[in-house]
């Protein structure tokens, strides 16, 4: 054992978030309903402290060489907070999940077996430059009876902070204890070991970062891990797709936010309405600074562009890079998303639903967008108000992650003193 794991810090920090967890799962649904109201009101109230650190944290960043795609996701501004308190109150205003029974049935013997929803218990978010998962995963654990570890990463430790300090202001504030939302503040990676391994105290952890974080999670972790390790996500344009809506998502997939792991990576073009689709597409992405990595089909087009590899079609780029394929049909499509495709999101441009369908039931992702942006995978524009991640592991929840997923269902049997066996003699 090391010396960091004999300190103990982490462990210090779990054990009383552990314990910090009951009172959160005993409060009643309007204390948590108020709770997530008054940390959306601190945020804003203390919205120039949190943007000061923030300037602080992408100085540091940049003078670090931070990508752009990372000092994106990094930045904070009046939007993103008032984004963050949003999201919050739309946590806030949603049904209570804790107690929900999901199913109840009768046995013959008169038992009443019925499903009912309660908290994991202790999530360990682990993340790298994404200020806004400090209140957003606090937000959605609280919100199902959890208390939560963070551990963001060091590019946004001061961001972070400030961020927590509104949390812990109104926690005060209802009576509940500030280790509910613990932060790790040593931002040191053997803390992370450390914390991997508190199998007795930490009920999941969720990482949210680039591949290498997530592999670094999953290949130590001795507690149960959620992850995604990248979105390679697609556009498949049929040749039934209307080219100006199709057009319409290459643009908001690829460009809005390109650094995001909904952003689209990949474009398929079926063979039949490349000659209509692809010159104008190309032309769209260069006027938007989109450099385009191409096969032998689509450079026939235009013969500067770069030639793609495998390799291309496998990276998740962050950035305004694409990828394009000429494919000859569907069923081309389909076979290159499951050879490259990361369960992330698939996207198909058609206006015919038979198409659409046969797209549907043959992508495994874990959302599928017909002639909808990719960019819509995520918690809040799915209406779960924000999420804590998006799984791509298929265990008890797929996809955007909101409230709901951070509880499990238990068994609760009812009876009038039934007996397995009866009485003896």
């Amino acid at each position: 054992m090391t010396t960091a794991f004999a300190s103990g810090y982490v462990r210090g920090l779990a054990l009383a978030a552990r314990e910090a967890q009951v009172a959160v799962a005993m409060a009643d649904a309007e204390a948590r309903r108020t709770l997530l109201e008054a940390m959306a009101d601190q945020l804003l109230a203390g919205q120039g402290t949190i943007l000061a650190a923030n300037a602080d944290d992408l100085a540091k960043a940049a003078a670090n060489g931070a990508t752009k795609a990372t000092l994106d996701r990094l930045a904070l501004n009046p939007e993103r907070v008032q984004g963050m308190a949003d999201a919050l109150r739309e946590v806030a205003a949603q049904p209570d999940p804790l107690g929900e029974i999901t199913r109840s049935d009768t046995r013959p013997n008169g038992l009443v077996i019925e499903r009912q929803r309660i908290p994991l218990g202790l999530v360990a978010m682990i993340y790298e430059a994404r200020p806004n998962v400090t209140a957003e995963a606090a937000a959605l654990c609280l919100k199902a009876g959890n208390a939560v570890l963070l551990r963001g990463g060091s590019e946004a430790a001061a961001s972070n902070a400030a961020i927590a300090a509104c949390l812990h202001a109104a926690l005060r504030e209802a009576d509940l204890p500030e280790a509910a939302v613990s932060l790790v503040a040593d931002t040191a990676r053997e803390h992370v070991l450390e914390l991997l391994q508190l199998s007795d105290l930490v009920d999941l952890a969720i990482p949210r970062g680039g591949e290498s974080l997530i592999r670094f999670v999953a290949e130590h972790a001795r507690v149960p891990v959620i992850k995604h390790y990248k979105g390679v996500c697609h556009l498949y344009v049929d040749r039934a797709a209307d080219i100006e809506l199709a057009l319409g998502l290459l643009v908001d997939g690829k460009t809005s936010r390109p650094g995001v792991c909904n952003a689209l990576e990949t474009l398929l073009v079926h063979r039949d309405i490349a000659t209509d689709f692809l010159p104008r597409a190309l032309a769209v992405l260069a006027s938007h600074g989109v450099e385009v990595r191409a096969d032998e089909a689509t450079r026939g087009f235009d013969s500067s562009l770069a030639p793609a590899t495998d390799a291309d079609y496998d990276a998740e780029f962050l950035d305004l890079v694409i990828a394009v394929k000429v494919v000859d049909d569907l069923h081309a499509a389909l076979a290159h998303i499951a050879r490259f495709g990361s369960d992330h999101t698939e996207v198909i441009a058609t206006t015919d639903d038979a198409t659409a369908q046969a797209f549907v039931r043959g992508t495994r992702s874990s959302a599928v967008m017909v002639n909808a942006s990719s960019r819509f995978n995520d918690g809040g524009q799915l209406g779960l108000g924000a999420e804590i991640g998006i799984s791509t592991t298929r265990l008890h929840a797929y996809g955007p992650m909101g409230a709901e997923a951070l509880t499990i269902e238990r068994f609760v049997v009812r009876g009038e003193g039934q007996r397995r066996h009866p009485p003896m003699g």
